[in-house]
């Protein structure tokens, strides 16, 4: 592989790591409900496991409620059941026969708390993905440079590139760890 093409690739790397915490905070709860809190939830239907998103549509029509409307009123049990068993949520759903509304209460300090340190072990995970990029960026430059494809100029270039990535995508996962953080503890 030709040694810029290391640097653009851990770029490319780092920006689907930080897209992907992203993606992992928007389950978090906040005070508000949100479409997004339920993407994890996976729902039997039809003999297979299908993310709920593809057995129903999700809306946050108020602030403390989601409404769940599934496009085969027969997995409207399975809907219900999933969110009931799923522990990482702790929402007890009720249905009315066509769709599912689940009312978020309001969290309280214990739960937020709670809550933030799960913001803070994503924050984490992102972290380690990041560095485990960056570890094998610097191998591949460190490799090129033994095998005298690139000189030394060329690799510490490089590696202040790969460094550089590295920098702005922990800062962008930092600020968005901090965003929600204060979204959680915002009463």
């Amino acid at each position: 592989m030709n040694p810029t093409q290391v640097v653009d690739q851990a770029k490319s790397k780092f920006s689907q790591a930080v897209e992907h915490f992203r993606d992992g905070l928007k389950s978090l709860r906040t005070g508000r409900a949100s479409a997004g809190m339920l993407d994890g939830v996976i729902i039997e239907a039809y003999g297979t496991p299908m993310p709920l998103n593809q057995v129903a549509t999700v809306t946050a029509p108020e602030a403390q409620l989601i409404q769940i409307t599934p496009f085969d009123p027969s997995n409207l049990q399975a809907i219900a059941t999933a969110i009931r068993n799923n522990p990482a949520l702790g929402m007890n759903p009720s249905d009315d026969g066509r769709v599912v509304r689940i009312s978020v209460p309001q969290l309280t300090e214990e739960r937020r708390r709670e809550i933030v340190k799960q913001v803070g072990a994503k924050q984490e995970d992102c972290m380690i993905q990041l560095r485990s990029v960056r570890h094998d960026a610097m191998d591949a430059i460190d490799k090129a440079k033994k095998d005298k494809e690139i000189g030394e100029d060329d690799a510490k270039r490089l590696s202040g590139q790969v460094d550089d990535a590295m920098s702005a995508s922990k800062a962008e996962a930092e600020a968005s760890a901090r965003a929600k953080e204060n979204e959680i503890m915002t009463v």
